[in-house]
């Protein structure tokens, strides 16, 4: 998968969509998503061309990493998710069914998520 500058989450960067901002950082941007699917549903996102977390990892330069990582716990911290737990999600590729080719993180909290996958049938 390659980067796309026209994807949806480099326009809210650019600040061509509007977005429910919950942090912003030198490096990462955090919002809510349009479509939750859990009470406490937001997005963190690198601000750098990143299409995934392999791609991020093996380009991206140490503050990069370590303001992504912060972020994160900020966010939870931010929800009040991280005394009663909360899911973080980055899906890569095709078979994990990436929609975006933007390295973006899931958080998701706020109430009982299940399992994390479903058994193959």
């Amino acid at each position: 998968m390659t980067y796309d500058p026209n994807n949806v989450f480099a326009k809210i960067l650019r600040g061509e969509i509007p977005c429910n901002k919950v942090l912003e950082t030198e490096h990462s941007l955090a919002f809510h998503d349009i479509n939750p699917l859990c009470r406490h549903h937001v997005l963190v996102i690198p601000k750098g061309s990143y299409v995934s977390l392999d791609d991020f990892s093996a380009r991206s330069s140490e503050a990069e990493i370590v303001d992504l990582i912060r972020s994160l716990g900020e966010v939870a911290r931010m929800l009040g998710v991280d005394a009663s737990g909360y899911r973080i999600m980055s899906n890569h590729g095709h078979d994990a069914r990436q929609e975006v080719p933007h390295l973006h993180f899931h958080g998701c909290g706020g109430e009982d998520l299940g399992p994390m996958l479903r058994l193959p049938k």
